[in-house]
């Protein structure tokens, strides 16, 4: 069906939502008496390597900070570990099936000319909607300071900072120099200040706007850049991290015996990397973090210092997870764990807070959860499902899986994840299949798909599989 078709056919209804008018505590039948603004913050090729995740190594202690005031997703997934698929399909709520974005070149309007993107729901209700950094795709680092692929209509007000590590690039250590930079395990601990940084520059114009808008209803997207390669931040976050104290991802001999080709990205294991080469990398990669969590707490601290906490939303995520060296993989574009899974923070007021969420959630819920939020309509139906039942009680019944998919040349590959399994397909069988218990391989180690001991569940959740890639039981 031609994408224009799919959206004059579909209508959005609103009787798959409740409407929040008792999501406010002590608010009965009223409607809110202030709009709740939306705090909508990105972060680009982050993992959930934080500590509010558990990782003890890394120090995010605003990331952790945020994790306290709401509710963080334990098992949230991209629907495309790819930055433009990603987030085409999270800002427009349709799977990349529909946006038919699957690299990094094509606008999604070319295919959904009259959707109506998040942001712009926003826009079109009276919010004042602004971007400041990366929201819609753009090249890491070769378009930073541009507009990129972003979407015009869904701002009223967009800011494109541009700093020292955009004009150091030429200082910048490159450890893969057949890649470029954007794509490289590529670094440099500067000499100066956050603010002479571009995601320093980010959070600084975003202040300025809540400051200018506090007393409006807004819709303030803030994109940071950090830690997409190449990993620039101040000398003092790679301080955090000596080199030696790294650790790298575990490794097990015949790890690549029971794994399909087609699953690789990393193409030789760690690029033939040396152990203190990708100790480098890995630091540097950890210091960005740091460093962009910086950022994030100085948009927090403004928030607290404004007084806009009581009515307004906190969202944070990545647009896909990073691996970091598991199975010899590194960065995005495999369906592996590490790669589909990412950080997902939502601090809403009256929604609970300090809990951990353990239900398969996806970034295209995103959408549906802030509209119902904010009480608004759509005017296309949405794809995903409205988080707010688990803002509200973080264990509350829920029996979606989470789908992601990637493409290799000609075919893709598509996965499906619950609570305890991840299965995946690749080119429809023909390339390889895989199958995880996570229970009792959270790393990925053994592949079921052929055990005739999990023959079963393999049928089961390829079911499940097919039932989300309605392309998968037509052949295509």
């Amino acid at each position: 069906m031609k994408k224009r078709a799919f959206l004059n056919l579909v209508s959005f209804s609103m009787a798959g939502f409740f409407i929040l008018t008792t999501y406010r505590a002590g608010a009965g039948n009223e409607p809110p008496k202030k709009k709740y603004n939306v705090l909508f913050i990105a972060v680009d090729d982050l993992n959930t390597d934080l500590g509010c995740y558990g990782n003890t190594f890394v120090k995010t202690p605003h990331i952790d900070r945020l994790a306290k005031r709401g509710v963080k997703f334990d098992r949230a997934y991209t629907q495309f570990p790819l930055c433009s698929p990603s987030r085409s399909s999270l800002l427009t709520g349709q799977r990349p099936d529909v946006t038919g974005i699957y690299e990094l070149q094509t606008h999604f309007r070319r295919n959904l000319p009259d959707i109506v993107t998040l942001p712009q729901l926003f826009k079109n209700n009276q919010y004042y909607s602004a971007r400041v950094g990366k929201i819609y795709h753009y090249g890491v680092p070769g378009q930073i300071g541009t507009d990129g692929l972003d979407d015009p209509i869904s701002w009223d007000h967009r800011i494109n900072p541009k700093g020292r590590d955009k004009a150091e690039e030429s200082l910048i250590k490159n450890l893969t120099p057949d890649r470029g930079l954007g794509s490289a395990l590529a670094w440099r601990a500067t000499e100066g200040t956050d603010d002479e940084q571009t995601d320093g520059m980010v959070a600084n114009e975003a202040i300025k706007l809540l400051e200018q808008k506090k007393d409006e209803a807004f819709f303030l997207a803030v994109g940071f850049y950090r830690p997409h390669s190449p990993y620039v931040a101040p000398k003092k976050y790679f301080d955090m991290y000596p080199v030696e104290t790294v650790p790298l991802a575990r490794e097990i001999e015949n790890d690549f015996d029971d794994i399909p080709d087609a699953a690789l990205f990393t193409k030789p294991a760690n690029w033939g990397l040396s152990r203190a080469d990708r100790q480098e990398a890995l630091r540097a990669y950890y210091a960005t973090i740091s460093f962009m969590d910086a950022q994030v707490g100085k948009l927090l601290d403004a928030v607290d210092r404004l007084k806009l906490a009581d009515h307004t939303i906190i969202v944070l995520w990545s647009d896909h997870g990073y691996n970091v060296g598991q199975h010899g993989q590194w960065m995005k574009q495999s369906l592996f764990e590490n790669s589909a899974r990412v950080p997902l923070l939502i601090a809403a007021p009256g929604g609970v807070k300090g809990k951990t969420s353990g239900r398969t959630v996806e970034l295209l819920d995103i959408y549906p959860t802030l509209a119902e939020l904010c009480q608004l309509s759509p005017p296309q139906a949405l794809q995903g499902k409205s988080l707010t039942p688990l803002l509200k009680k973080p264990d509350a019944k829920w029996d979606k899986p989470a789908y992601t998919q990637v493409r290799r040349n000609q075919f893709f590959g598509r996965s499906v994840r619950t609570e305890r399994y991840r299965y995946t397909l690749w080119d429809e069988g023909k390339a390889g299949e895989e199958l995880y218990d996570h229970d009792k391989d959270p790393d990925e180690f053994h592949n079921l798909a052929k055990s005739t001991e999990h023959a079963s569940i393999r049928n089961e959740l390829l079911a499940l599989l097919k039932k989300g890639y309605p392309a998968l039981s037509q052949g295509q």
